[in-house]
């Protein structure tokens, strides 16, 4: 069996979610989207934006990716600057 290569080098933290997701968001999703942040893939930002997140790794920032649900519907994802957090979110509940 071969392990998995894992691009993680920061701290999730505690791992929130709005009601938003809860009741609109797949568990499934979820579980992807924070995978692929975990793993520093930012998902649907902007290129300034993932260089942004690219650098917070280094000055210890905020990171925000961005994913699409299977059905169209975004969320984001917010590691805090100190690492304690990431939350789970809709947009509009920014």
């Amino acid at each position: 069996m071969t392990a998995l290569k894992s691009k993680r080098r920061f701290s999730l933290g505690k791992l929130y979610m709005t009601r938003g997701v809860m009741d609109g968001v797949s568990a499934t999703d979820v579980w992807h989207g924070v995978m692929r942040h975990a793993d520093c893939d930012w998902g649907d930002v902007c290129e300034e934006d993932w260089k942004l997140n690219d650098a917070a790794l280094k000055d210890d920032g905020r990171l925000l990716s961005v994913y699409t649900t299977s059905n169209t519907r975004r969320f984001w994802i917010i590691t805090e600057w100190d690492r304690s957090a990431t939350t789970v979110l809709l947009p509009e509940e920014y």
